[in-house]
Formats: C-alpha cells, sequence, structure tokens
C-alpha cells in the first residue's frame, strides 16, 4: 500500500492498541465477576472453576508467545501482530456467544494466544523503529495502552451491568471485536521494522525507513547513516552464526541476559498488580463496599492506573530504566504491608460474604476500610509508572538483533504463565489465607528490589548495539549508567584488533579507527578513507602488508608482529 505513516508517535500509538488488548481481558473479568447475574448463569463457579475462566487467558498467551517469534522472524513485526489481531476478533465473537463456563474458558484461550502473540511482538516492533532518544517513551504507551484498556473495558462492563439477564455481560465481551479490528486495520498504513527489513537484505526499504523517521525522508542524514551502518555491521555480525534457536538464549554469553529477561518478566506478575486488577472487586468487597458502589470504586483505581503512566511516558527516558524499577518494588512492598497489617488487624474471618463463598474475609471497621481502599489506590499508583511500562520497555532492549523476537517471545511466555498462576491461585488464597496473601506478595517485591540491583544493567539513552556492548563486555549495572560507550567501545575495539581471529570487514575498521583515534581521524589514511575505499572481498584479514595499508603507517596501532601476522 502506498499510502504509509512513518510518524514515530503515531506509529506507536496505533500499534500498542496490541496492549489495549490485554487490558480489555482483564477487566472483561473483573466487571462481572462478582456480578448475581453472570455468577447464576454459570451456575455459580467455584473457586475452581473462576480460577480457571480468569486465567484461561494467561494460558493462551503462553502458547502464543511461544510462537510468536517464528513467525514475526517469518513474516515480519507488522504482519504478526495483524495475525493476533485475527486471532483476538475470533476469540471475543466466541465469548460474546457462550451458553457454559467451558466456552467462556475456549473463548477466552483464544483471545489469550492473540494476547500472547501482540504481548511478545507490538514492544520489538516500536523499540525497533524507533530513535534512542524516545525508545523508552514509545514502547512505554505499550503499557499505557493495557491500562486504557482496563479502564475503557471496565466502564463498559459496568454499563451493562445495567442490562437485564445475559445481554450484560455478551454485549460487553463482544466488544471487545472493535479494538481488534482497529489495529488490523491502521496496521496496514504502517511501514514494516527497519531491522527486520535489513536480515531479509531488503536495504533500500529499510533505509527509507529510518530516513523517514530520523532525517526527515533524507537517507544522507548524518543520524541515518549511523544507524543504518550500526544496523549493517549488526546483520553481517549475525550471520557469522548459524540460525538462532531457543537453545541459544541459554548458550554461554547469552544466558545471563536471558535469565534477566525472564526474571523482569516473571517479577512484574509477581508485584502483585493482578490481585489488584483481576480480583479487585473482591477487595473491596472485604473492605465493605459492594454493588455498584464496589464497581465505582474498583474504577476509580483503574482510572489511577491509567493517569499515573503518562508520568513514565514523559520522563523514563530522563530517570533511567534502574531507579524506576528499583523506587517501584521498594514502594509497592510498604503498600502490600500495609494492606496486609490493615486487613489482619481490624478484619475477622466470615464463613462467606454477601452470599459469595469465595470471599471469607471482612472489615467492618470504616477508617480501616478505607486506608485498606487508599492503600490500593497507592499500590496502583506505584507500579502504573514503574513496572508497568518499565518491564515491557526493558525486555524489548535487552537482546541482540538476531535473538530479539524469539526472546521476547519467550519472555512474555515467562509472564503469561505466572499470570496464569496467580490467576488461578489468587482466588484460592483469598479463600484460605485471606489477607495473608498480600504478605507473600510483599515478599516477593523486597526480592525483585535486590534482584533489581545486583543484575539489571541500566539501558537508558543507548541505541540497541550499544546495549549488547554492555552484556558482553560484562559491566557491573550497578555500575552501567555512568560508563562511557564510547569509550568501551573504543577498548573492545582494541582487544579485537589485537585479538583478531576473524575477518572484519573494512568498514568495521574504519569505524574503529574512528573511535580509536577522533581527533586524528583525517591525519591519516584508514578512517574515513576506509570506509570508501573499495575492496574486492567483503572482509579483510590482516597480515604484514594488508596491516599497514589499511591503518597507515603512522597509525599508533600499526605496528605489525611478522611472527603472528597481527596488529600489535
Amino acid at each position: 500500500m502506498a499510502l504509509k505513516t512513518y510518524n514515530p508517535y503515531v506509529v506507536a500509538l496505533a500499534a500498542t492498541i496490541g496492549g489495549m488488548l490485554f487490558g480489555f481481558d482483564v477487566s472483561s473479568v473483573s466487571a462481572f465477576v462478582n456480578n448475581e447475574t453472570y455468577r447464576a448463569y454459570f451456575n455459580y463457579p467455584n473457586d475452581i472453576v473462576q480460577g480457571a475462566i480468569t486465567s484461561a487467558m494467561a494460558g493462551g498467551s503462553f502458547f502464543g508467545s511461544l510462537s510468536s517469534g517464528r513467525l514475526s522472524d517469518s513474516l515480519g513485526r507488522k504482519y504478526a501482530v495483524q495475525i493476533g489481531a485475527v486471532i483476538w476478533i475470533l476469540g471475543s465473537l466466541i465469548q460474546s456467544a457462550v451458553r457454559t463456563s467451558f466456552q467462556l474458558i475456549l473463548g477466552r484461550f483464544i483471545s489469550g494466544v492473540a494476547i500472547g502473540i501482540c504481548s511478545s511482538q507490538v514492544p520489538v516492533y516500536i523499540a525497533e523503529l524507533s530513535p534512542k532518544r524516545i525508545r523508552g517513551r514509545l514502547v512505554g504507551t505499550f503499557q499505557w495502552a493495557i491500562t486504557w484498556g482496563v479502564l475503557i473495558m471496565f466502564l463498559v462492563g459496568y454499563a451493562c451491568s445495567f442490562l437485564e439477564g445475559p445481554k450484560s455481560f455478551r454485549i460487553a465481551w463482544g466488544f471487545q471485536v472493535v479494538p481488534g479490528a482497529i489495529l488490523l486495520i491502521s496496521l496496514f498504513f504502517f511501514p514494516e521494522s527497519p531491522r527486520w527489513l535489513a536480515t531479509r537484505d531488503r536495504w533500500e526499504e529499510a533505509t527509507n525507513v529510518i530516513a523517514h523517521i530520523q532525517g526527515g525522508g533524507d537517507p544522507e542524514h548524518p543520524d541515518v547513516l549511523v544507524e543504518m551502518q550500526e544496523i549493517r555491521e549488526v546483520v553481517r555480525i549475525n550471520r557469522l552464526s548459524a540460525d538462532v534457536t531457543v537453545k541459544d538464549l541459554f548458550a554461554p554469553g547469552s544466558r545471563l541476559r536471558t535469565f534477566v529477561g525472564f526474571s523482569a518478566q516473571m517479577w512484574q506478575q509477581l508485584t502483585g498488580i493482578n490481585v489488584m486488577m483481576y480480583y479487585v472487586v473482591y477487595t473491596f468487597a472485604m473492605a465493605g463496599y459492594e454493588g455498584n458502589t464496589d464497581l465505582i470504586a474498583s474504577s476509580v483505581q483503574y482510572a489511577i492506573n491509567v493517569m499515573m503512566t503518562i508520568p513514565a511516558l514523559l520522563f523514563i527516558d530522563n530517570w533511567g530504566r534502574r531507579p524506576l524499577l528499583l523506587t517501584g518494588s521498594t514502594f509497592m512492598a510498604l503498600w502490600l504491608f500495609c494492606v496486609a497489617f490493615t486487613m489482619g488487624h481490624f478484619g475477622h474471618y466470615v464463613d462467606s460474604l454477601n452470599g459469595n463463598a469465595e470471599i471469607r474475609w471482612t472489615v467492618p471497621n470504616r477508617v480501616a476500610a478505607k486506608a485498606i481502599i487508599l492503600f490500593n489506590y497507592l499500590f496502583v499508583g506505584t507500579f502504573a509508572p514503574t513496572y508497568g511500562p518499565g518491564t515491557w520497555i526493558y525486555v524489548s532492549e535487552i537482546f541482540p538483533l538476531k535473538q530479539r523476537a524469539i526472546a521476547n517471545g519467550m519472555c512474555s511466555a515467562v509472564n503469561w504463565t505466572f499470570n496464569f498462576l496467580l490467576a488461578f491461585l489468587v482466588p484460592l488464597g483469598f479463600k484460605h489465607i485471606q489477607y495473608r496473601t498480600y504478605l507473600i506478595f510483599c515478599v516477593f517485591c523486597v526480592c525483585m528490589t535486590i534482584h533489581v540491583y545486583l543484575m539489571f544493567p541500566e539501558t537508558k539513552g543507548k541505541t540497541l548495539e550499544e546495549i549488547d556492548l554492555i552484556w558482553d563486555e560484562h559491566i557491573p549495572p550497578w555500575k552501567s549508567a555512568k560508563i562511557d560507550i564510547n569509550e568501551l567501545a573504543a577498548h573492545n575495539d582494541r582487544e579485537r584488533l589485537i585479538d583478531n581471529e576473524s575477518p572484519l570487514a573494512p568498514t568495521e575498521l574504519g569505524q574503529m579507527s574512528d573511535r580509536l583515534y577522533p581527533a586524528d581521524s583525517a591525519a591519516y589514511p584508514g578512517s574515513s578513507a576506509l570506509s570508501t575505499t573499495s575492496y574486492d572481498t567483503d572482509a579483510v584479514n590482516f597480515g604484514d602488508e594488508e596491516a599497514h595499508n589499511l591503518l597507515g603507517q603512522s597509525h599508533p596501532l600499526a605496528t605489525v608482529d611478522s611472527n603472528k601476522s597481527k596488529l600489535v
């Protein structure tokens, strides 16, 4: 299609409708889980059945995430997301026509497959299209879209709750088709990821996309030339390796960042956010709210989730990823402890609450109940600008190009695995250990704070290729924010020149020369000249004569060890 939109903000806002699908699914359950019409129609589902209904989406998302990497690498980032949109529409139509709890589980599972694909590949798509200076902000819109989806769907469910009979939830669930259709259609008007195009040797198209995004359409713009050269080098290096498999994610040199990526997605779920989202009406019911009052109090929490994500979008590229995550987990631990303490101290056990045997704790003290609501709001207000967007941004950045699609799919699969487990187990927790459920998540938040400090390097303000260098050089995470990337690259260049065992491209030698001796780069042949020199072969091995000719007799590194035939 000839008409294309290259504005990165517009592309990101449209693509992140894929996140809105996730949000729609979350509140499509929470709006009705304590609704009498819903409970009666599905024969008053017990904690096991309700857990299965809620977790079916996460189960489907697990499988969608696992398949998304291959799908994305084969067809492209954009078409993978469009396939997810089609699957979502199918799942939504099934949900709107269900007659049994099994059919509802099936419909939610199918929708979950779509969410797994979109949650894995939308952040990758945006990260690969975005200029580095605003990459965090744009990838963060994915989480913002999730919060909007949660709020919009909850309000739709609230409005539909006034309708009589099963049409109250059928109409709400059928409404989910709308964002899926918008996502499917809008992506026809946006470009494919330039990095994916480069891996398919579609260099003219890749350059055109980068030129429109970073150079106002000028392929000779300095930013475009630099970006394309980095992409060319990464693609060239990646092709020296065999096709990437899941096994490669756990190979030496990759397993640490794979572990960090898995952990980041695991920790996002173990913050306890889905306790607050899926079963928020349970929490507020225990605090003494019921009926429409319960739904209204819950909608305030969802609105806070939307509004508090905005600061992250505006400032995340200034704050940094590590401070964001460390601050978030610290304060979330505090609010969870406050909820558990207040519930435990001022509440008591009951056999059932408002006819619901799955809720067995109540807090009759009105002041304490309001405090619990406040702590819930503070928790969501802390999660929204920190672990909400922070996890999706971080995981989309830390993997090299050759692993990015598969790695993000695997990391998302971890997220959905824990999402599934928590969605299934939390009703059992509320039923059997009541307020102590919050203490478990409090401990998790303390653990993740320690883990992030020790093992998560900073990625703010760095190109995706520069982030690779931080991992390759084993920079301690707590020092990574202050590292000079150019200095690190120059050090790495020296090591490669001295210890080189594999061919280096002439253009790569020119880049090395410029980094190592920028002040003298015009004083000798070997930097700018090297990038424009024609060679009969694509790569050069260092030998006696070639070393002098390439870097110049006057170059400080051009001393030859004739025995080793390398530069020393």
